[in-house]
C-alpha cells in the first residue's frame, strides 16, 4: 500500500517548538516533491512548505518563513517539518503530501497525502 503516515502533533505553548514526521511506505520519497499543508476552520487550506526534486529547492509561505524548515531523511524514507517560535495562528491540522513529478504546487495537487496531525498552540 502506498501511504504517508504522520506523527508528532501536539499541544505546545506559544514560542515553543515541535517537529512533525511523515513516513512513506510503498514508494521512495526521494523521487517525489514533498510538501506540508495546514487547514483550520475559517482559514481554509494553506500551503506551508515544499521541496522540489530531483534538485531540491525549498519554498515557504510568508507566514512561516524563517520559523519552519522542511527536510527529508532518505535513510528512513521520512519527511519532517520543524516548527520553531510557534504562534497561536499556527494552530491547525497539518498534512504531508508527495507529488510524482517533483514540482511544488500550492493548491493541493499531490498524489499522496498523510492522514493529518493536529497542532495546537495555546498557553
Amino acid at each position: 500500500q502506498l501511504q504517508l503516515v504522520e506523527s508528532g502533533g501536539a499541544l505546545v505553548q506559544p514560542g515553543g517548538s515541535l517537529r512533525l514526521s511523515c513516513a512513506a511506505s510503498g514508494f521512495t520519497l526521494d523521487d517525489y516533491s514533498i510538501a506540508w499543508f495546514r487547514q483550520d476552520p475559517g482559514k481554509g487550506r494553506e500551503g506551508v512548505a515544499c521541496m522540489t526534486r530531483p534538485d531540491p529547492e525549498t519554498f515557504y509561505a510568508d507566514s512561516v518563513r524563517g520559523r519552519f524548515t522542511i527536510s527529508e531523511n532518505s535513510a528512513n524514507n521520512t519527511m519532517y517539518l520543524q516548527m520553531n517560535s510557534l504562534k497561536r495562528e499556527d494552530t491547525g491540522l497539518y498534512y504531508c503530501a508527495a507529488r510524482r513529478d517533483g514540482l511544488c504546487r500550492w493548491y493541493g495537487e499531490y498524489d499522496h497525502w498523510g492522514q493529518g496531525a493536529q497542532v495546537t498552540v495555546s498557553s
